[in-house]
Formats: C-alpha cells, structure tokens, sequence
C-alpha cells in the first residue's frame, strides 16, 4: 500500500519528522499507532456478541426471564450510551492515550466480574461496567483515527475498522457457541476469554500509540452526563415493563415518560449553561451533525436488532446449537464486511461519501423488510440472503455518518462531536433491544395462545397459561412434539415480526440520509488541522 499523504498535508511533515504533533502521518506509521487500537476495538465488540448465542443457556442457568434475557444486553447497551458523550468529552481535554487504556482496564474489570456471576442480577449489573467500558473503546477508536487521519483518507482506515467489526462481530457468537457447547469450558469463559485480548492491547498501545496530550484547565460536566444517563435510563426501564408489569397507559407510563422528558430539558438547560458541555448544543446547528444523529439513532435500531434477536430465532424457533446460530448468522456479517471495506476504499479514492448512505439506508430498509416475512420453516437460503443484504446496508452506514460528522467540526469539538453520533446509535440499540424485546415478548405469547387453542381441547389448561405471559425461556427438548412445533413457530413469527418494526425504523433513516449535504472531504486530520490554526 501507498504511503504517501496528500500534498496539501505532506508539508506537515518536516516539522515532526512522522510524529503526530500536528503532522500527517505515513501509512506505516498510522497502521503501527492502530495496531493497538483495533486489538481494543476488537476486545470491545468481542464482549458485546460474544454472549448472544451463550444468552439462552446463561439465563436459563441463572433462572430468569425474557426480560432478563433483554436487560443483559440492554444493561451494556445502556451504560455504552450514557458513558459515550463523557468519554468523547474528555478526550477533548486529556490524554486520548490514557483513556483508552482505563476503558480497556474497565472493561476487564467488569468482564472478570460478570463470569462470576450466581444470578440474572448480578450479571446484569456486571454488564453495566463493561458497557461502561466497551463505550469508551468504541468513542475513542473513531475519535484516535481522526486526530491522526484526514477525512479524505480516513475511508481507508475505516474499512479496517469495518473489517475488525466484522470480524469480531461473527467470531463473537461463533466464539461463544463453541465455548456454551463445550462442557469442560462453560458459559461463564464467554466472560473471561476477552480479558487476555485485553491485556495484550495494552502493552501494544503503550509502545505504538502516541499522541500529544492536551492540557487546559476545564470543568467536566458532570451535571450534565448525570442528568443524560438518568433520562436515558428511565426511558429504557419504562419500554422494558410497559405492556408486561403495567399497561402502557397507566399511572407508571406518565410518571417515567414524564420524569425522563424532565430531565432531558434539564440537561439542555444545563448543556446551555456549561462551559464545557458533555454535548455541544451549538454543533446542533450544523445541518450534517443534527441529520446523521437523527440517522444514526434509527441505524442503531436496526443493527442491535439483528444481532440480539437472531440468537433467538435460530436456536428456539429453529432448533440450532449456539455454535451453528453463530455459523448461520455469517451472511449478514459477510455483507458487512465487505461493504464497509469497500465503501470505505471507494470513499478515500473519490472523495465521495453521501452515496454510499443512501444507498445503504435502502438495502437495510429491504433487509429487514425481507427478515419480517421469515418463519420457522422458511428455506435458510432465503434468510442467507436477507441477511446479506441487510449487512451490506449496515456497512455503508455506520462508518460513513461518523465520517460525515467529523468531516464538519473543529478539532477542539472532534471528540465531543464523534462520541455524539455514536452516542445517538447506541442510544437507537438499546432503546430498540428494550422496546422490540417487550413487544417480541407478547408476540410470541399471543401466537402460543392461538396455537394452543388450534390444537383442541386438550391443551386448553395450556392455552389460558399462556395468555397470562411467556415469562421465562422454554426448554424446547423437554416439550412433546405438538407444544414444541408451536413455540418454535411462535418464536418465529414473533421475531419476524420484531425484525418488521425495525424494518420501518430503517426507512426513517434512509429518508434522513436523502437530506444530508455531501460536503468535500477534508484532506488533513485533526492534529494537522490545529497546527494549521495555531501557524495562521
């Protein structure tokens, strides 16, 4: 590979001789600051699949429900979420270097913790931490690349992060099937294999990443990423329960929906107030930012979707072991891989990026639109197919609208700007994993119900159980052949289902991208872009 920058940058380079105070890098040496980097980015999306396929077994084990089963995922998803903007604030102000390495420290932390567990609830607090974690990695892997990294170049570099995502994303579920299956390992090693990855990524970034550190005197907003964790959080507890622990129109509906409106006018206030604000309500201001947030909130949506509830459908509604859920889930984590390699490979060599959005909001749409059809006897070819192309569009999305965002702020707002965007994705999954896991839920009771009643008299008892609630996953080999052809196919035409809402949530995101500006890409990255102000 080249490893020549762009002209208008390659100036940068007599000053630093190739490091990044303020210069931009060679390919070499930009592939050497990243090695680190990406073993982290890996490690975080490793812990986050890794459990999918292991899911029905280690709550079956713990003894807890389908909401427990939602709230394992939901509880990382969420602490992601909150903890995102705050990681990409304080890399704005400190050591980007030194931050990655306490995410990665959380994380094991919370990882070792969570293989210890001895009920759902422990777990799920143990998930907190490592979502605490994974946020920091995921934020700071983007941010790191575009200090170091032009927007016009950095498509390149993304499609190795694409390729780390999608490596990880299909070696997770793989990973962990295999270690469920294995009787001498144990779920509880889902937990544990991630933490020598871990380890390993912090020597290799303690000797290859370096990058100058920013020293202001600031005030972190603490307010204000309370404020937006807890306004996050009662939104998530409320979609979780209504509909199951009270109705969706009760007293409990208008006091979380209330309070969590509250306190997100509180945090705008406090936002408008602080001197250094966990999100900048002024970047709001740029067109871009606000439709690639707004985007990126039904993105999460539906790729959170795909990875959570597939686990599902392949082992209950389909009879499959954890390690062939993970083998079938392959086409879908195909697609993504080699369309954010190549979108991103495309991208650098044309300067031209608002394509590839558009038309990755369109095949996502389709995708899920096509999974919505799917029952627990469709061909699995056709499944393979839908999959595809619901991951090619997911590869051209995700990268890109952070690209897109970076591509319109300052360097001093880099961080808070590109935390923004993933914050409103992650926000997008875990509301999506909470709200579709409650729905999904009463789906599947329903169509047990009615499949019930279809089988006569004889099951009636069985039907009127059913009707009060699906509270714990079933153990299909314990069930007679008529009950289990009716779970099976329930939990197929619920998850089917589920997929059909996240189809609509893709179509609101691929409207947005038509009304995004394509911008020329920059050709100098954060660093060079602040030597440059600092020169003038």
């Amino acid at each position: 590979m080249a490893t020549t920058t762009p002209a208008g940058v390659r100036a940068h380079a007599k000053h630093g001789g190739g490091t990044p105070d303020g210069v931009q890098m060679t390919h070499r040496q930009i592939m050497e600051a990243l090695s680190g980097l990406l073993l982290g980015m890996f490690v975080a999306i490793l812990s986050s699949t890794i459990v999918s396929n292991a899911l029905p077994e280690i709550i079956g084990d713990l003894g807890g429900g389908q909401s427990a089963y939602t709230w394992v995922v939901t509880a990382a998803l969420l602490s992601m979420t909150a903890a995102t903007p705050l990681w990409g604030k304080l890399s704005d102000l400190y050591s980007k270097k030194a931050l990655v390495q306490i995410a990665l420290v959380v994380y094991v932390l919370g990882s070792a913790a969570a293989g210890l567990s001895q009920n759902a609830g422990m777990l799920i607090a143990c998930r907190v931490v490592q979502g605490i974690g994974v946020g920091g990695l995921s934020a700071l892997a983007q941010i790191v690349m575009a200090a170091m990294i032009s927007p016009r170049e950095r498509g390149r570099y993304s499609g190795y992060l694409g390729a780390t995502f999608a490596v990880a994303t299909v070696g997770g579920p793989l990973l962990g099937g295999v270690i469920t299956d294995t009787s001498w390992l144990g779920w509880r090693w889902c937990f544990y294999v991630g933490v020598p990855f871990a380890v390993i990524a912090l020597i290799v970034l303690q000797k290859t990443l370096h990058l100058p550190v920013v020293k202001r005197e600031v005030k972190v907003d603490w307010s204000g990423a309370f404020l937006i964790s807890a306004a996050v959080s009662l939104l998530l507890v409320w979609v979780t329960f209504a509909g199951d622990k009270y109705d969706w129109i009760s007293w409990q509906t208008y006091a979380m929906v209330g309070g969590s409106v509250l306190l997100g006018l509180l945090f705008v206030l406090v936002e408008s107030k602080a001197s250094e604000p966990i999100i900048p309500l002024r970047l709001f201001r740029n067109r871009t930012i606000t439709l690639s947030s707004v985007a990126s909130l039904f993105v999460g949506v539906a790729m959170f979707t795909g990875t959570v509830f597939f686990s599902q459908y392949f082992q209950l509604a389909r009879d499959k072991s954890p390690t062939m859920s993970g083998v079938m889930t392959i086409p879908m984590i195909a697609g993504l891989f080699v369309s954010s390699t190549v979108s991103g490979q495309v991208i650098t060599k044309t300067g031209r990026w608002k394509y590839w959005l558009v038309s990755g909001g369109f095949l996502v749409t389709a995708g899920l639109g096509l999974l919505g059809t799917m029952r627990y006897d469709t061909d699995y070819w056709k499944i393979a197919i839908f999959m595809a192309v619901m991951g090619l569009g997911i590869g051209m999305m995700m990268q890109n609208l952070v690209l897109s965002t970076q591509n319109q702020v300052a360097p001093a707002d880099l961080g808070a700007a590109s935390s923004t965007v993933t914050f409103f994705r992650s926000l997008g999954g875990a509301m999506g994993v909470s709200a579709l896991g409650a729905v999904m839920a009463h789906r599947i009771t329903d169509y047990v119900k009615d499949g019930l009643t279809d089988l006569g008299p004889k099951y009636a008892s069985a039907a009127s159980d059913a009707g009060s609630g699906t509270s714990s996953i079933p153990d299909m080999d314990a069930l007679p052949a008529p009950l289990r052809t009716v779970m099976e196919s329930a939990y197929g035409h619920g998850i089917a289902d589920v997929f059909l809402i996240a189809g609509a949530m893709a179509l609101i995101a691929f409207f947005v991208t038509l009304f995004i500006k394509e911008v020329p890409l920059r050709t100098s990255g954060a660093l060079a872009q602040a030597a440059e102000s600092k020169a003038e």
